[in-house]
């Protein structure tokens, strides 16, 4: 669907539901396009995505460093 600038200001609200519907939607400043209505599609996010596929615990971040770490870290190596 194409509509004007001055159609998609008065409306604007049914547009954006005819693009969540996936339909075509172009704004003209006369009869150029110039704008396309488009969707932006939702992402899932899911907490612990990787779960059962890495193997081992990881590193303790909270133990202590060695000497030998902390020198390296401390850069007087």
């Amino acid at each position: 669907m194409q509509v004007t600038v001055h159609a998609a200001k008065t409306q604007l609200s049914k547009l954006i539901e005819a693009a969540l519907r996936g339909e075509e939607v172009i704004i003209a400043r006369g009869s150029e396009p110039v704008v396309q209505l488009v969707a932006i599609p939702k992402t899932t996010f899911k907490i612990g995505l990787l779960e059962g596929q890495v193997a081992g615990s990881g590193p303790d971040f909270f133990e202590p460093m060695n000497t030998e770490e902390l020198a390296l870290w401390e850069g007087e190596r």
